[in-house]
């Protein structure tokens, strides 16, 4: 069976791995490595399996995690900026950081927060933290994204990096069935080269792009 890469749409793919569950393929032109469509779930048994993580408002070591995004973030940005936090999620913990630090957020998620209205709206950073990964389309949804941010927004991204074809095989993140697509160091720095942005990594994890150049098609 072929495969086309979800991200840049490559038809050039090679087989990545193969666990007792599904198989990952790796796109020869930006890196992803991503499972093939018949291994993902249904919106319904991908909503439920959202609906068993336990992440709250006041869940101190949550608060910890998207720090690492928030921190380096809230020194990016001017005073009273407008966000968008995407993929927020049942406990948005991160856009209430945020909103503490003097900015505007607004929320969108396709289970917990579906006010596509906040879809339409220009921003001044769009965050989106462990999201990528779940994405069908990535490279649309990015695209769409990357639309909506202001000249000189940052778009922020968390997301768990590929190290090696060597510790992929034992890597924790490919056992939720949710994760279907993988980015490395190479891929972003393809993306980022995709939409003219200028790339920094603020954490092994977290990825910010700045819009300063000109998307191409």
């Amino acid at each position: 069976m072929s495969h086309v890469c979800p991200l840049c749409r490559h038809a050039a793919v090679q087989f990545y791995y193969r666990d007792k569950f599904r198989s990952y393929h790796q796109c020869d032109r930006c890196a992803l490595v991503f499972v093939p469509a018949e291994y993902h779930l249904t919106l319904d048994e991908e909503h439920a399996y959202y609906d068993l993580h336990e992440n709250s408002m006041e869940d101190e070591g949550y608060h910890r995690f998207l720090s690492r995004c928030a921190a380096p973030l809230l020194e990016e940005l001017a005073p009273a900026s407008d966000g968008l936090d995407f993929g927020c999620g049942p406990a948005p913990l991160l856009a209430r950081i945020l909103a503490d630090g003097g900015h505007r957020v607004e929320l969108y998620d396709r289970y917990y927060a579906p006010t596509t209205g906040a879809l339409k709206k220009s921003y001044d950073f769009i965050v989106a933290t462990e999201v990528v990964e779940h994405l069908v389309s990535p490279g649309d949804e990015l695209a769409c994204l990357w639309q909506r941010l202001r000249d000189g927004g940052v778009m922020a991204l968390m997301t768990k990096l590929v190290i090696s074809a060597e510790r992929f095989t034992n890597w924790h993140y490919i056992r939720d069935p949710t994760h279907i697509c993988f980015f490395s160091v190479q891929t972003f720095h393809w993306l980022a080269k995709r939409l003219g942005a200028e790339l920094q990594f603020a954490d092994s994890d977290v990825i910010f792009l700045r819009k300063s150049g000109v998307y191409s098609e």
